[in-house]
């Protein structure tokens, strides 16, 4: 379906393109040709219906979502480590993964009656298809993504990335005190009742000594 909607969005673009007399708005719609393309050719391909059908009937159980993982990097490879317990006993055709140039998604079928599925879409980088694959270990797969350049990854997701940014960015300011601020609201936001104890009994010393006249400058 998202696919449909992709590939509708396409030729809406491209009839627009033959229309425009403009040199600005040809390029910009010709920059939006090229990234919906882009998009058309990392989607999965389609499985047949019936193929989809019989591997939705074999599933039986339930589903449940892998949130833990670890992962590290050689300069060729990027490899995610899933803990899964007994997953050597499976055939090797319950554990399946399927990847893009941009995702990859795992699905292990049937083991001690569940079905387990992790899905990491909008890699940092591209991968290769046809180099990446997965093993299976005692209680562990691992996911091998092969690097289309032997370039270091500071993270597994362009997600994670802005993420990161968007809390660098929090920190790094022009006053020293509002970064030290921003720091002390995040721990208190994310820590324990004791966290929280300790650093509201922080604060309220430090005003009491600033309105004594010990500390001078406003923290």
């Amino acid at each position: 379906l998202f696919l449909n909607q992709l590939q509708k969005d396409l030729e809406e673009v491209k009839e627009l393109l033959t229309k425009a007399t403009r040199k600005r708005v040809r390029d910009v719609l010709a920059a939006e040709k090229q990234k919906l393309e882009l998009e058309i050719k990392n989607q999965p391909p389609p499985k047949p219906k019936d193929v989809a059908e019989e591997e939705k009937s074999s599933l039986g159980g339930y589903t449940v979502k892998i949130n833990n993982y670890g992962w590290d990097q050689s300069d060729k490879f990027v490899k995610i480590y899933i803990s899964l317990n007994g997953v050597q006993k499976l055939p090797a055709e319950n554990v399946q993964v399927n990847f893009t140039e941009r995702s990859f998604d795992l699905l292990v079928k049937n083991l001690n009656g569940k079905n387990y599925t992790m899905t990491f879409n909008n890699l940092l980088k591209p991968i290769s298809v046809e180099g990446s694959s997965r093993k299976i270990k005692t209680d562990m797969i691992l996911v091998m993504c092969k690097k289309k350049r032997e370039e270091k990854w500071d993270c597994l997701t362009q997600v994670e990335k802005e993420s990161k940014e968007k809390e660098k960015a929090a920190y790094d300011t022009a006053d020293p005190s509002e970064g030290l601020m921003n720091i002390l609201k995040k721990m208190y936001a994310e820590g324990d009742d004791e966290m929280k104890r300790t650093i509201n009994k922080a604060w309220v010393e430090s005003r009491e000594k600033q309105y004594k006249g010990d500390i001078p400058m406003d923290i």
